[in-house]
């Protein structure tokens, strides 16, 4: 897989993913008997990956990040091994929010109450899985909604980031910023790791997002070359927090060598693409091979996590990535 994995895009500063499940190259995303059906309920807007064979199937919802849309592709392949995988946008898709000013948790409620209702999804509860934003956000809905048994994150963060939050009468404001640590090169690129704000500090507490409300398990995945924010410090800290208030430890997988986008296996690295936040392009962190062997461990990690909380069974390894 090495040709795929070592790709790069013609155009600078461009993200390689697939953005159409439904063509069918090679590798195959929509095997057969694989259903995706589109969600329009209510203001949910989102797509819905159901396995062949007549189900129940442990569910999960998937979260991308600051790139907005409706990101399909991990979903999909996710559903490949006996998971309902719903792919949930959150802004800039169809009529959602057009940017990233503020989230209503109550969106992201309906999304729960709609996999936990599904007649094809099993219960009682359902997993979360997020990479950047999306980690974050994953970590707001498992702390103040019910219903989640397992929360996976990749290069997460434990405070809240980007927007206001609000759920009822909370609200909880982003983790402050300082422009001028941003340090640029001579291409143009940003390096933007020292940019947030110590959510351990001062006011920035107040973004710090209540992990310990939670009531399922957690999985940090941490790429030690994220270039994006400090991951393996919100893993930490967020451990920390959890055992302070008497809840179990998180798994935390580290990757020496891996970048902020650890995608399923074999997509190519992305070590620089526009960050719609910061407003030009930025450097994700990441060393190819190191990204790539870490993209495949992720995965098998991912599923095993999700398996064992979600159906109480180990997982079987697989060559089917």
């Amino acid at each position: 897989m090495g040709p795929l994995w070592a790709l790069q895009p013609q155009k600078p500063f461009r993200r390689l993913v697939k953005r159409d499940v439904q063509s069918q190259p090679e590798r195959a995303f929509l095997r057969v008997g694989m259903r995706r059906v589109p969600v329009r309920e209510g203001r949910i807007r989102a797509t819905l990956f159901l396995p062949p064979g007549n189900g129940p199937f442990p569910g999960i919802i998937d979260l991308y990040g600051t790139g907005g849309g409706l990101p399909e592709y991990r979903a999909c392949l996710l559903a490949n091994y006996g998971f309902a995988v719903l792919a949930l946008a959150f802004y800039g898709y169809e009529d959602l929010p057009k940017d990233m000013k503020e989230f209503h948790l109550e969106y992201f409620e309906e999304a729960v109450n709609y996999m936990l209702q599904h007649t094809q999804v099993k219960g009682p509860g359902i997993g979360l899985l997020g990479i950047s934003k999306g980690g974050d956000l994953c970590i707001s809905m498992a702390s103040f909604l019910k219903g989640i048994t397992a929360t996976a994150l990749i290069n997460g963060s434990v405070a809240n980031v980007g927007a206001v939050l609000r759920y009822k009468d909370v609200t909880i404001p982003p983790l402050g910023v300082d422009a001028k640590r941003i340090k640029v090169n001579k291409s143009g690129i940003a390096d933007i790791v020292d940019v947030l704000n110590n959510p351990l500090e001062g006011p920035d507490c107040q973004s710090f997002i209540p992990l310990e409300k939670a009531e399922c398990r957690f999985l940090f995945i941490v790429g030690q070359d994220d270039r994006n924010w400090k991951s393996e410090f919100f893993a930490v800290e967020g451990s920390k927090r959890l055992q302070a208030h008497g809840k179990e430890k998180p798994d935390i997988v580290c990757y020496p060598g891996a970048g902020h986008y650890i995608e399923p296996p074999f997509f190519p690295m992305c070590a620089a693409s526009m960050h719609l936040l910061v407003g030009k392009p930025v450097v994700w962190g990441g060393e190819p091979k190191a990204h790539c062997e870490a993209q495949i461990d992720a995965w098998q990690q991912i599923q095993a996590f999700f398996l064992k909380h979600l159906t109480g069974k180990p997982s079987v390894t697989s060559n089917k990535l």
